[in-house]
């Protein structure tokens, strides 16, 4: 169904023989990384697939393992997620958000915010077959508050569908949500959990065009100054997926490498799981909104191997 993403299905494609090249590469003494690079980052997901399966047919050994054994930081991290097959790459992010100490609250919320309803769907049910684990139970039982109330609502992925909209109801939200917030001493956030997360995105749309007209100032304005914290962080984040997915990664992206260090996993997570998706979309809005490509900050923030390959699932410069 995407057709904008940097990376497709490679011709003419033999599995055995990228197989045999990888287990070349990574023999005997040294590794031979840019083969690795190359072919993992030029193949589609279902094409990975082939190899690692023609990988363990030709040699009796496990492909990921060894990548693992093999290669080594944000390289081999890159690397082994390009391996992740693409329906159980959100489920295992969400899975590593929630396990052990702490909760990774960027994580649950940038998959949750941007995903479709349908594909949280098929996150929820890939959840439970791999993990044997009900992924609202997880999720409810390391958070809490309205950001858990949120992150409950979109889990039902029940958003309405796009039909057509209605222009009285969109004048009735936008009148809610400015009675909830800017006109409350307080804030009602149950209405905006309510509406934010289930109504259609053409229908929202046109409430955050409404409620500029009501209140003098965008929705994300009220929202920053009416809550605070993870659910103010998920809200906006609802938003700016509703106005654009692709432009609400690409600042994923850009804050990823701003300022001193970079959130590498963030920015291997985006690159991974959008390269098939709308990687050339969220480029075009990254050039757009920071006045410098993708590409030449990858450039500028990485280096050696993991660089190359993250300059290749980018598959070009915008300049």
């Amino acid at each position: 169904q995407y057709t904008r993403g940097t990376v497709t299905a490679f011709a003419p494609f033999d599995a055995r023989a990228d197989a045999e090249a990888l287990r070349k590469a990574m023999k005997g003494l040294g590794t031979d990384e840019e083969t690795v690079l190359t072919v993992l980052t030029t193949r589609n997901n279902a094409q990975r697939q082939e190899i690692a399966s023609a990988f363990k047919t030709l040699f009796g050994r496990d492909l990921v393992d060894d990548l693992k054994s093999e290669l080594t930081g944000k390289f081999e991290t890159l690397m082994v997620s390009l391996m992740r097959p693409a329906y159980l790459f959100d489920a295992h992010a969400l899975k590593h958000a929630i396990k052990g100490a702490g909760t990774n609250e960027k994580v649950l919320t940038e998959i949750l915010a941007s995903r479709t309803p349908a594909e949280v769907q098929n996150i929820k049910q890939v959840y439970q077959q791999e993990y044997e684990a009900d992924l609202e139970d997880k999720i409810t039982g390391e958070t809490s508050g309205h950001f858990q109330r949120l992150l409950v609502v979109l889990l039902q992925a029940n958003r309405d569908p796009d039909a057509g909209v209605d222009e009285a109801l969109v004048e009735q939200d936008a009148q809610v949500l400015f009675r909830a917030g800017e006109l409350k001493w307080g804030t009602d956030e149950e209405k905006f959990i309510t509406i934010l997360g289930t109504r259609s995105v053409s229908h929202l749309r046109r409430v955050f065009d409404k409620y500029m007209t009501i209140s003098g100032f965008q929705i994300e304005e009220t929202i920053d100054r009416e809550t605070s914290g993870d659910l103010e962080k998920l809200l906006l984040a609802v938003v700016k997926c509703i106005r654009s997915v692709p432009a609400y990664l690409a600042e994923t992206l850009y804050y990823s490498m701003k300022g001193a260090g970079t959130d590498d996993d963030t920015l291997i997570r985006v690159m991974v799981s959008r390269s098939e998706v709308d990687l050339l979309d969220i480029r075009r809005e990254f050039r757009k909104n920071f006045a410098k490509s993708l590409y030449q900050m990858i450039q500028k923030d990485t280096s050696g191997d993991y660089r190359k390959a993250l300059l290749l699932l980018c598959g070009g410069d915008d300049d």
